[in-house]
């Protein structure tokens, strides 16, 4: 078979060649040039990101005739024998398949053997993590104290499964995901060399879809040269790898912020017709939104976008939909993957999903909150007013006193409030009625604020004072919200009756004349229970002599 794959040809050959990972080969490079490199390293990373390439680079270079030097020469007998694994004193071990205590100890009982053809017998054991604790404990010692001329160079996607008694004794490197744009030029630079044709749009599909492992994005490429027939599109990649283009992505969240389902569900149906995972399609959104709103939060931070190209549609879209809208719509997702993995039928938790999403109150950033800030303003207009209403009162030339419960006939938007009324309620009032509705107060809130996001934004700020079975006291901080929120009375009313059982009547009241009016209510009250309990106790003899003689001339003695 003469054919071999990209990732296998183009495999890197020297530090260079190593994508990504420039503060790791750097140390390593000053340390062979500085002859102080360890005896045991530990390179620990995700799969893909060069770490048995940057092992064999190192072997490489300090065995080269020329050494010390930065970079390995390619050309000498020894680094073509350990590119070609004709030397011997290179040993490239797989602890997947020799993970016992009988192949560590043949390593243990062959370290002491000096280099047959080179300076140094370099080991390279791949996914050590595999190695039995019985292995460990034989490597142990000998990793601690080896001879001169040997080095150690463990490797392994996990390395939270390496005992810590083996970690102390290695330099650790961490490998680190290749961001999107590093493999982009180093498979832009493989390309021009292979003379193969791809799309721009292509290579950063396959970038987006390899996370952050080049020998995967290798793969990824390799397969939709195949795939494809001149040159390599998007379309190409995206068959290959079953992910969905960001301008879909971007169809089906703009439908669903607009609560246009139908377009929405219609596209999904269209995605899973043509083949695609319906759990790489949930995984393809949940990122999509994750980047939609970390744009949002910051747009000046396009580096931490992982999966989307910032294009005129995704910024138009940004500025459409609300970021609550988008955490909400992330946790639904998220809730929709857990579900997918064990459904029969996939696709119908992802279109149940989509009506959730669809559902939500997307347009809060356009249509609600404009509704709101023009209501606001109202009520900034109207405050204005009624301030400057006071201070034309207070300069007026001969101010005459008022009564003191001045009937409220000022401008049109006054507030005339129902003394008589709230004292009736007072008196029937209890503390179980009013128990009952702050229960439900919270829940009341949210269900006014996504039918009439103007009438909740009336009754924002208020507050219940006191509760009969038949009618609600509620406080509110300015006069003028008591007018407003009567102009939404009924579905104020009918709200809070779903929630706490039964009809009852809503009657506002400014806080300051709330406060003034309950004191004189509990004042009367305590009055008459005194007055009350004098007649009660009061001897009927004391009680006719003091309506004979009166309360001047009337001594009593014991």
């Amino acid at each position: 078979m003469s054919y071999q794959a990209l990732y296998r040809v183009w495999r890197p050959r020297t530090f260079a060649d190593v994508v990504g990972q420039e503060p790791i080969i750097r140390t390593l490079k000053n340390a062979i040039m500085q002859d102080k490199f360890s005896h045991a390293y530990l390179f620990s990373g995700p799969r893909g990101t060069g770490k048995t390439s940057a092992a064999k680079i190192f072997a490489k270079t300090i065995n080269c005739e020329h050494a010390p030097i930065e970079e390995a020469c390619n050309e000498c007998a020894a680094c073509r024998g350990i590119q070609d694994g004709s030397i011997a004193d290179v040993i490239e071990i797989d602890a997947a398949s020799n993970n016992g205590v009988e192949q560590i100890r043949d390593i243990r009982d062959k370290v002491k053997y000096a280099p047959s053809a080179v300076k140094y017998k370099v080991y390279i054991i791949d996914e050590v993590h595999m190695l039995s604790i019985g292995a460990f404990n034989a490597l142990l010692k000998t990793l601690e104290e080896p001879p001169k001329h040997v080095v150690f160079i463990l490797a392994t996607t996990e390395p939270h499964k390496i005992p810590l008694t083996i970690i102390s004794r290695c330099q650790r490197f961490d490998f680190k995901r290749i961001n999107q744009q590093a493999m982009v030029n180093r498979m832009q630079e493989i390309l021009e060399k292979e003379q193969i044709t791809v799309s721009t749009d292509a290579v950063e599909s396959v970038a987006l879809a390899a996370e952050g492992g080049m020998r995967d994005a290798l793969s990824l490429l390799d397969q939709a040269i195949s795939y494809s027939e001149d040159s390599v599109e998007l379309e190409d990649v995206l068959a290959v790898t079953g992910a969905v283009s960001q301008d879909r992505l971007t169809q089906i969240i703009r439908a669903c912020a607009r609560q246009d389902v139908q377009t929405a569900l219609e596209q999904v149906d269209l995605l899973i017709q043509d083949g695609k995972d319906p759990g790489r399609f949930v995984f393809d959104l949940i990122y999509y939104l994750r980047d939609l709103l970390m744009f949002q939060s910051a747009p000046g931070m396009e580096n931490i976008l992982e999966r989307v190209l910032v294009d005129d549609n995704f910024k138009q879209l940004a500025e459409e939909v609300d970021g609550a809208w988008i955490r909400e719509a992330i946790v639904e997702l998220n809730r929709c993957q857990q579900e997918i993995k064990w459904a029969n039928s996939p696709k119908v938790f992802v279109e149940i999903a989509i009506l959730h999403i669809a559902d939500q109150s997307a347009p809060a950033a356009n249509v609600e909150v404009e509704a709101v800030q023009q209501l606001t303003r109202k009520i900034s207009q109207l405050e204005q007013e009624l301030k400057q209403l006071k201070q034309q009162s207070q300069t007026a030339a001969a101010p005459v006193e008022q009564p003191k419960r001045p009937a409220r006939t000022g401008s049109k938007n006054s507030y005339r409030i129902p003394f008589e009324r709230i004292r009736q309620v007072l008196s029937e009032a209890t503390k179980d009625e009013l128990k009952l509705v702050a229960e439900h107060w919270a829940s009341f809130m949210d269900a006014l604020k996504r039918q009439s996001a103007p009438a909740h934004a009336t009754i924002l700020n208020s507050k219940p004072r006191a509760a009969s079975q038949n009618a609600l006291i509620i406080g509110f901080k300015y006069e003028i919200h008591c007018s407003l929120a009567l102009e939404h009375k009924d579905t104020i009313e009918s709200l809070l009756a779903e929630r706490i059982g039964h009809q009852v009547t809503v009657i506002p009241i400014p806080e300051a004349n709330w406060t003034e009016l309950r004191e004189d209510f509990l004042k009367n009250q305590k009055q008459q229970d005194s007055d009350e309990d004098t007649k009660q106790e009061e001897d009927p003899i004391i009680s006719e002599a003091r309506k004979l003689v009166g309360d001047d001339l009337l001594e009593i003695r014991e």
